[in-house]
């Protein structure tokens, strides 16, 4: 409402959702399921990079500032 529905304050709701909706599906699928494809579990044992959960600190903040202004 504050950024009056500009480009960058929609693609970042889509990004969150989009975020949430993924998170949500795999959690059902690994834990209430119990079903892992191939490919999702090598997925899953891969080594994450020491950078990316630092991404979202500076991704985020960034696009918060563009849908605002």
């Amino acid at each position: 409402m504050l950024s009056e529905y500009s480009i960058s304050a929609m693609g970042l709701l889509f990004l969150k959702t989009a975020d949430i909706a993924t998170k949500i599906l795999l959690m059902e699928q690994v834990f209430i399921k119990r079903k892992l494809t191939q490919d999702l579990s090598l997925i899953l044992l891969a080594p994450i990079n020491n950078f990316l959960p630092y991404m979202g600190l500076v991704i985020y903040p960034i696009l918060i500032y563009l849908s605002i202004s």
